[in-house]
Parts: C-alpha cells; structure tokens; sequence
C-alpha cells in the first residue's frame, strides 16, 4: 500500500511539473507572437503648405528628414507615438524651387533665434485628437492636433500660427526677399504667418 501511494504521488509532481512548464512556454509563445509597431522614420513624410499673396495662393513642400530620439515598440500605432520626441532639420526643406528653398532656411529660419532644427513632442489620445508641443525661436508652445489612422498609417494634421512663436520678424525678412513674387493683383505683397502641417507617420511591425 505505501508502495502504492509513493508511485502515485511521484507520478503526480511529474504530471504537474509537466504541465506547468507547458503553459509557461505557451505563454512565452503567446508574447513573443503579439505583434509590436515602431516608427519608420525614413519614410514619415512632413507636409507643409504656407501662403502668399492678399490672396492667399498656397505654397507646398515637404521636410526630408525627421530624427525620431525616443522610438519604441508599442501595441498598436496610436500607441507609438505617444511622448514621442522629434526633431526637423531646417535645411531638409523641399518645395521643388531651390531659390525658394534658400530663402526660406537663410530668412525665415535664419532670423529666428537657434533654429536650424524644430523641435517636438507628440501625444495622441484615443479620440482622433492629440497635441505637440513645438519649439522654435526660442519659445516651446503647445497646439492641438488631429489624426486619422490608415492601416499602418497614421496622418496627423495642425495649423501653425509663427506669430505664437514671435515670428513676425522672419516672416518681414522672408516677405522682404519674396517682394515680388507674393503680390497679387493688388499690388500688396504679403507672407502669411499661417503654415499648415500634415505628417503622414509610417510604422512597420515586427
């Protein structure tokens, strides 16, 4: 009889063992399966249109390149950007115009104090709204944001008002240089200060 009940306990630590190191690598496969998005920061686009003109012809580029300082995986894409650290180079403005390009790094960005990059931060909620917090000119201001997600996509839209950040002096050099070409049939030459922004934010996953 006790021979009996020592087989039967020592078959049940075994049976137990067992199965306990089967559900600790069904877990560990469950986890290491889940899949985790990150930033592709290579191929993130930064769209802007800026204005010219009394009446308000729109003038489209792109930033070339965006420094992604604290990326990290996440469950989802909304996820990833949340507290995300971001800078711009000025100098990988592109609007298709060389002489445009120079006149906006040397005279718009160039006036501002130390911003040969803009800076950044990103939060999302849940909600298709967000904000960012810019820094340029010296000054870091908040704005609002809204977003749409596109399969791995993610488009987030602002507007950008330089007078927030003091910019009325850049945007005076820059309408300086740009005399002639921002007057209208008025014959007023105008830069405006509103810059609209949309970033389509790629993320590829594991």
């Amino acid at each position: 009889m006790k021979k009996n009940t020592f087989l039967f306990i020592t078959l049940f630590i075994m049976f137990s063992t067992f199965s306990c190191k089967k559900e600790q690598k069904e877990v560990v496969e469950k986890e290491q399966n889940v899949t985790k998005y990150i930033i592709d920061a290579k191929n993130t686009v930064i769209n802007w249109t800026a204005y010219k003109t009394t009446e308000k012809i729109p003038v489209k580029g792109v930033f070339n390149k965006v420094e992604i300082l604290n990326s990290s995986t996440a469950a989802n894409p909304i996820e990833v950007l949340k507290d995300i650290e971001f800078k711009i180079p000025v100098n990988s403005i592109f609007s298709k115009d060389s002489i445009r390009d120079y006149k906006l790094t040397t005279f718009l960005f160039g006036t501002m104090k130390n911003t040969s990059q803009i800076e950044g931060t990103i939060n999302l909620d849940n909600n298709g709204k967000g904000n960012a917090s810019i820094t340029m000119n010296g000054l870091t201001k908040n704005i609002p944001v809204t977003y749409e997600v596109h399969g791995n996509d993610i488009k987030i839209n602002t507007t950008i008002e330089l007078d927030n950040w003091q910019a009325q002096m850049a945007i005076t050099a820059l309408n300086e240089v740009c005399l002639e070409k921002h007057k209208a049939a008025d014959g007023v030459s105008k830069t405006w200060s509103e810059v609209d922004i949309s970033v389509v934010v790629k993320t590829v996953t594991n």
